[in-house]
């Protein structure tokens, strides 16, 4: 079924442009939080994943994060400069770089759940539970192939 047509397709009333700014809107105030840390929310997806083992190689992350590898690797060569994360090449494949969380990385990334929530939670107040859990059911709808 085809939501839109050319005659009613207005950029600021289209889902897009609202995902969009909503996602302005999250990125601004979670990066505000996250200054004390200085890391950004971006960097905050990073240390997660790495903490909570969902990856540990770059292309891992890229691709749970959605984020393209020269980003990517922009984001690890700062996040390294900024002593929270080492890198190192895989003995089995010099192609792969594995990473890992410094002690300082794990501090940060062991800080964040006390963080994002009151973030998300403050931007989510007007929500009731069911309506929480719709939202969160129709954007993985949205992202499903």
């Amino acid at each position: 079924m085809n939501h839109y047509t050319p005659e009613s397709f207005s950029l600021t009333q289209s889902v897009g442009f609202a995902i969009s700014k909503a996602r302005n809107v999250l990125i601004a105030e979670m990066d505000a939080a996250l200054k004390e840390l200085d890391i950004t929310s971006q960097q905050m997806g990073i240390l997660l994943s790495m903490q909570r083992g969902m990856a540990a190689t770059p292309f891992e992350l890229s691709k749970i994060l959605g984020i393209d590898t020269g980003l990517m690797t922009r984001m690890l060569d700062k996040l390294e400069t900024k002593g929270l994360l080492e890198r190192s090449r895989s003995i089995e494949d010099r192609r792969v770089v594995n990473l890992k969380l410094t002690r300082a990385g794990e501090a940060v990334a062991g800080r964040l759940p006390q963080i994002a929530p009151v973030v998300l939670n403050r931007r989510l107040k007007k929500f009731s539970k069911t309506e929480f859990e719709e939202l969160r059911r129709l954007l993985n709808k949205f992202l499903a192939d």
